[in-house]
Parts: structure tokens; C-alpha cells; sequence
């Protein structure tokens, strides 16, 4: 797919749409996927990738992934940067390191990992992300960081509010500032923007989100 550098319009959005919902409608299966079968530790490995998008891209998070999957279980902040550090796999290979030990620590006393139950346990879905993005015990995760975690793990009705997405919604006019929210009543807002506008549209939520990101990528991809 070629990455479209000019301003997005209805038009093109639902022309991208059409021609790729297969792709993204079978790419959102497999974040369903993870919900249904996946484990706690895959969750948990979910959650570290977005960790790593943060102030990156999802193609360092996954490079990332890579390079210390076989460390998140029990691996050091330091044995995690060294192996970023040798796989060249992220711009930030000290600080990530010691938000994702930070993070894992706090799971381990408040849920014994077990990251599914504690998700299940909220009948809210905005105070599921809001303990996500605001509990001090996890380290990395702002409003956006939290909803692309839960949309990867299967979860449905978060924006992930990106800069690609971001200028996507700036050319369409549905927000005044491509600048990502600064608080959670901005997100708020900007994700019910967006949620009524893929109403007009017709074109579901979630989907919209992937379309939006290729446009400005050139990939669907996580």
C-alpha cells in the first residue's frame, strides 16, 4: 500500500475503506483472537508493545518485542536494554526498560499477573482505560497507549488518537488542532468526534481507526 501524503477527504476515506475493509476487517479478528485465547502472558506482551509505540512507531514496538520477549517474564531493565541496545530495536533503550519492570512489578502484587481478571472486573470501559492510563504502579501508558492496548488485545470502542490519526481528523475537519489531547476530558471529546463522524460515515468505529492510520502509513498493521 502507498502512504498517501495529501490532505485525507470524505471521499478518500471511504474509498480506503472499501478497498481495504477485508484486510482491516480480518486484522481486528485477530485482536479478537487474543481476547478468546490468548494468555496473560500474551497480554501482558501486548500491553509492553504499547509501551514501546509511545513517542516511536508500531514498527520499533515490534522490533522491540523481538528483541526481549524471552526477557518479560523475569529479564532486568538492564538485560532488556542491553538486548535492545544489540538489536538497534528502539531511540529509547534505558527508559522503556525500566517503565515495562516497574509495570510488571505492580501487576505482580496487585493481580499475581493475571491481567484478564483484573480487565474483566470493570463493567466500565472508560474506567478500565482510565486505571490504565492513570494507576501511578503502571508506568508508559497514557489515554492513547491504553486504548491501543485494549483494541489489540480484542476489546472494542477506543480511539487511539495518534498523530496520523490526529491529522487524518484535522484534514477532515472533525478536530480544530491536529495536537494530540492533553487531558482526559479532551480525549473524551475528540473519541466522540470520531464516533459520531464513522456514524455519517457508516463505517464502523474500529474500523475507521485502521483506515485513518493507513492512510497516513501506508500499512495496517497494529
Amino acid at each position: 500500500m502507498q502512504r498517501d501524503h495529501q490532505p485525507v477527504t470524505i471521499e478518500k476515506v471511504c474509498a480506503t475503506h472499501k478497498a481495504r475493509r477485508k484486510e482491516i476487517r480480518a486484522r481486528l479478528a485477530e485482536f479478537a483472537e487474543v481476547w478468546r485465547s490468548g494468555s496473560d502472558a500474551r497480554l501482558f506482551e501486548e500491553l509492553v508493545f504499547c509501551i514501546f509505540t509511545a513517542g516511536a512507531s508500531a514498527r520499533m514496538g515490534l522490533r522491540s518485542i523481538e528483541a526481549i520477549r524471552s526477557l518479560l517474564p523475569e529479564g532486568s531493565a538492564e538485560e532488556m536494554s542491553r538486548a535492545l541496545i544489540e538489536a538497534g530495536a528502539h531511540r529509547f533503550p534505558f527508559a522503556r526498560p525500566g517503565y515495562v519492570v516497574v509495570t510488571r512489578n505492580y501487576f505482580r502484587e496487585h493481580c499475581d499477573m493475571r491481567l484478564r481478571e483484573s480487565l474483566v472486573g470493570f463493567s466500565d470501559p472508560f474506567a478500565r482505560r482510565d486505571w490504565l492510563a492513570k494507576e501511578q504502579g503502571i508506568k508508559g501508558l497514557g489515554y492513547k497507549e491504553a486504548s491501543h492496548f485494549l483494541r489489540n488485545i480484542g476489546l472494542k470502542g477506543y480511539a487511539i488518537l495518534d498523530k496520523h490519526v490526529l491529522r487524518c481528523l484535522w484534514d477532515l475537519g472533525v478536530v480544530d488542532s491536529p495536537r494530540p489531547p492533553a487531558t482526559r476530558y479532551r480525549y473524551l471529546e475528540i473519541e466522540e468526534s470520531v464516533r459520531t463522524f464513522a456514524r455519517t460515515l457508516q463505517i464502523d468505529f474500529d474500523e475507521l481507526d485502521l483506515v485513518l492510520w493507513s492512510m497516513k502509513t501506508g500499512e495496517i498493521l497494529k
